[in-house]
């Protein structure tokens, strides 16, 4: 059967799929995905998968991908993050059984994407990413796909995507915002990028960002011509999203769990679900929060998260007639929330002095007000300490810098202090280094064995190769 390309591929393939569940990194594994098209999604992603571990590591491909069979997970497009044509390919290959889409991540804008030289921090490189898309076209039996970030021209995010098609991308999805434009400086995203890359190119198109609830989604398919919307952090918030509802957390929550019953994952993840799903009641029950945090079964979570429910009941119970959400919520806590993106801190550089962000979290550090992750380190050991005075200073070792060992005979960290140790056949009891110790034992027990004739001695020191027997 020819591969199938373009509009074909989505109406036929895909089903002519509008609600699309996003790639998110531990957060869009199969029980999530399961939960997603159960209340509305027709199209979901993998998490993205790295294609250089995917193909050296087999346990990585089975346990992102080759898991189990699960006929209901379909339609499936597996993303993948790349920069080198052929190890791409290669990971492509091993995945399109499995599948119906191959996508490269031309969109993640995290720092580790940086590091790794992938994902948004490629939309520079429009040869590299031309190679790529061309020969994944070219091999793979399945469609190759794109899912990508904005640059602040217009013309240039239209011209951007014209040339991914001509290479052979049989469908795009523009999240509508810069690279920049992450965390606390998301903003909006920009809906008028998407509808100008929509009316250029002949493929289809997912439009992603700015999608809280199922008005919103009609709205951006209104607004811009998009076959389709896809949504990450909504979805995480409310699955029921593309059903137009917003139930009790506890009702998705129990449906979640008991579908990792049947299609475990990793306790991380889980967690993780949790803490989006029963986000604004964690703030309200504090206790609770550091419980879900702690425990380590799924059994743990479970109750926990039943122990929310209860809460959440006791709430409603108390609740008087005529009383309205706190805050800015839209709904009570134990409703799902659409996912409100908070804005940037209104303290600016002026405001702190021009002092760097690093600066002001050390600051921060040696008050009261701790971090989320030196908090988190603190719960794990309440002996903890961010207090620099309070440090222990170390000695350094005189060749590497390294500490050094506080009873070692030469000053050295151990590393150092074993390579010198076994050069200079000498004893070291602050490290446990017995070379000499050893070596003596060795030559007393040669002595004793008739008929055993004398090593010989190699090199300046003599004692290298009766040292490797006697450490043997």
């Amino acid at each position: 059967m020819p591969k199938l390309q373009g509009f074909e591929f989505w109406s036929r393939t895909l089903g002519g799929a509008r609600h699309v569940v996003a790639p998110m990194v531990d957060q869009s594994e199969l029980a999530w995905r399961l939960l997603s098209r159960r209340h509305g999604a027709q199209l979901c992603y993998t998490p993205m998968l790295h294609a250089q571990v995917f193909v050296r590591d087999a346990n990585y491909r089975k346990e992102n991908l080759y898991c189990e069979v699960c006929p209901e997970d379909r339609p499936l497009i597996v993303q993948f993050c790349a920069n080198d044509p052929e190890v791409f390919v290669q990971a492509a290959l091993l995945a399109q059984d499995h599948c119906d889409a191959i996508d490269l991540n031309l969109g993640c804008p995290q720092m580790i994407a940086k590091r790794g030289h992938y994902g948004a921090f490629l939309q520079e490189e429009w040869d590299l990413l031309q190679s790529m898309i061309l020969l994944a076209h070219e091999k793979l039996s399945v469609p190759v796909t794109c899912k990508i970030r904005v640059f602040p021209e217009i013309d240039k995010t239209v011209r951007y995507a014209q040339m991914l098609e001509k290479a052979g991308c049989q469908l795009l999805t523009v999240h509508g915002r810069t690279k920049e434009q992450k965390g606390p400086l998301s903003g909006a995203a920009s809906w008028e990028h998407i509808r100008a890359v929509r009316k250029a190119v002949a493929i289809p198109v997912f439009a992603n960002g700015n999608i809280r609830c199922l008005q919103d989604v009609e709205r951006c398919i209104q607004d811009t011509g998009v076959q389709g919307v896809m949504s990450a952090e909504g979805n995480l918030h409310n699955p029921a999203l593309f059903e137009g509802r917003s139930p009790a957390v506890w009702e998705l929550a129990e449906e979640y769990l008991d579908i990792v019953q049947q299609h475990p994952c990793p306790l991380s993840c889980v967690r993780a679900h949790l803490f989006k799903l029963w986000h604004h009641t964690l703030q309200v029950h504090q206790q609770l929060r550091e419980e879900l945090a702690r425990v380590k079964t799924l059994e743990g979570i479970a109750a926990v998260s039943q122990a929310l429910k209860l809460r959440c009941q006791e709430d409603m119970s108390r609740q008087e007639e005529g009383a309205r959400p706190t805050g800015d919520l839209p709904f009570f806590h134990w409703i799902c929330q659409p996912c409100i993106r908070p804005g940037p801190r209104k303290s600016t550089k002026e405001s702190s002095g021009g002092r760097s962000k690093r600066a002001l979290e050390e600051e921060e550090g040696s008050t009261d007000g701790l971090s989320k992750n030196k908090q988190k380190k603190q719960l794990r050991n309440p002996n903890k300490t961010f207090d620099p005075s309070l440090k222990p200073k170390y000695a350094k070792c005189d060749q590497c810098g390294n500490p050094k060992g506080n009873r070692c005979v030469f000053n050295l960290c151990r590393g150092c202090c074993k390579k010198r140790a076994f050069k200079e056949t000498a004893d070291c009891p602050g490290h446990g280094l017995l070379f000499k110790t050893k070596l003596e034992k060795s030559l007393t027990w040669k002595g004793t064995q008739p008929g055993l004739q004398e090593p010989q001695q190699t090199g300046p020191g003599g004692f290298s190769e009766i040292v490797g027997s006697a450490l043997a």
